[in-house]
């Protein structure tokens, strides 16, 4: 490789693409546990803002996101009564807590903040642009919002 030639005429979009993606997600898990949370704590809480769940609903919502070892995320939900940020409602519903809400509205402070360093200096109009030639790249690779593959 010519070392003399710009960055991206040395890489191809790939590179790029698994780059931004490893340290977008280094960002957020660095926003994540700053807070001491997981991504499935963000999930819920987020799921639990617009008002009280079942476990079950929780559950579907995090299908995608569950694994053979983890096939419910009660532990998670639990973890969130234990802190005093959400509370069970009767005998399957549970419900976040104004310290819960405080949490949660404290976290997607810290979470626009990552995403306003992420796209600094990237107009709207860029922004845009680039998610459409991204989806179409991956409409040319066989992805169809129909059959969306969920989290990668």
């Amino acid at each position: 490789m010519n070392a003399s030639r710009a960055p991206e005429e040395r890489h191809p979009i790939g590179y790029w693409l698994k780059l931004v993606d490893r340290l977008i997600d280094q960002g957020f898990d660095a926003v994540l546990g700053s807070a001491a949370v997981t991504p499935r704590h963000w999930q819920i809480l987020n799921l639990l803002e617009s008002g009280p769940a079942t476990y079950a609903h929780i559950d579907d919502e995090a299908a995608l996101y569950l694994a053979p070892h983890m096939p419910t995320v009660r532990p998670v939900v639990d973890d969130l009564c234990n802190r005093g940020w959400a509370t069970p409602v009767g005998t399957d519903r549970v419900a976040l807590t104004d310290t819960g809400v405080k949490a949660l509205m404290d976290i997607q402070a810290a979470v626009a903040a990552d995403r306003e360093r992420v796209t600094a200096g990237i107009s709207e109009d860029e922004y845009r642009i680039a998610v459409d030639v991204l989806m179409r790249m991956a409409t040319n690779l066989g992805w169809r919002e129909e059959r969306d593959m969920g989290p990668v």
